[in-house]
């Protein structure tokens, strides 16, 4: 089979029923020609044979072990030569039924279009959607002096333009797709589609969650080092009202997902 689309998937393997519903996502987030090459990225110690015998993946690579930029870019590089259109998926995360043939509808279309991408239901551990993230085509020109709004889960990327780019850059722990994102706009066109294409799992294991402070700390730095020189003095400006406004934001979501928890 010659494949297109290909999803990496870092995982540690220690959550076998969030994986098991991100990988079934996946197979049904593409049809045809659009079935994606799924690789599972992890440490060695980590048994997830069953995946690729149950057909849910097609290949396991070892995680290099120094940071999760690593572990995707290690992925992406094991993944066929052929594969056109990437992205990675959290092992907590899950795509929309289609959303890989909406996506690769519109880069087929336009080689001017390097990414696309859509909105993203915030669910609870239980799968219930706590927020709809349901961004724009103003997400694009705000990441230069706001928020990042664009959801990485569900967008597909054009695999040349992402090693044109340089892949993700291992110095960021947290903010690495912020800073692709940026990367690739100044490519091409970053096409926003208006549906929901992922599901992204709110919890306290949630990197982004667990770390906001440091998180939203690492996307300032990116806004920053992609400012021209002579604004990257004054960038204190809007950066702090922006941070503030960013974790204002992430614990208003935590605590609308801490009271539907206690609901019975």
């Amino acid at each position: 089979m010659t494949w297109r689309v290909g999803i990496v998937v870092p995982t540690l393997g220690k959550r076998p029923d969030y994986i098991r519903h991100c990988l079934e996502s996946i197979d049904k987030a593409g049809s045809g020609a659009n079935k994606p090459f799924v690789t599972l990225v992890a440490p060695q110690e980590a048994d997830l044979s069953r995946y690729i015998s149950e057909g849910l993946a097609h290949e396991i690579t070892i995680d290099p072990g120094i940071g999760l930029a690593a572990a995707i870019n290690s992925g992406f590089a094991s993944m066929p030569v052929g594969i056109e259109y990437i992205n990675w998926l959290g092992d907590d995360d899950m795509l929309s039924v289609g959303s890989l043939d909406l996506c690769t509808e519109v880069l087929d279309k336009s080689k001017s279009v390097v990414m696309v991408f859509g909105g993203c239901d915030y669910v609870d551990p239980d799968g219930q959607v706590v927020f709809t993230n349901k961004s724009s085509s103003l997400a694009v020109p705000l990441m230069r002096f706001g928020p990042d709004l664009i959801p990485q889960p569900g967008a597909l990327f054009r695999r040349d333009a992402f090693v044109n780019v340089g892949g993700l850059n291992t110095a960021y722990s947290w903010a690495f797709d912020f800073d692709l994102f940026i990367k690739l706009s100044k490519t091409g066109k970053l096409f926003c589609i208006n549906k929901t294409l992922s599901s992204f799992r709110w919890h306290p294991e949630s990197l982004s969650v667990e770390f906001r402070s440091k998180s939203v700390a690492e996307a300032s730095a990116v806004r920053v080092s992609h400012l021209p020189a002579i604004l990257q003095p004054f960038s204190s400006l809007w950066e702090y009202p922006v941070k503030q406004a960013t974790l204002i934001a992430g614990n208003r979501v935590t605590g609308i997902a801490k009271k539907k928890a206690k609901r019975p």
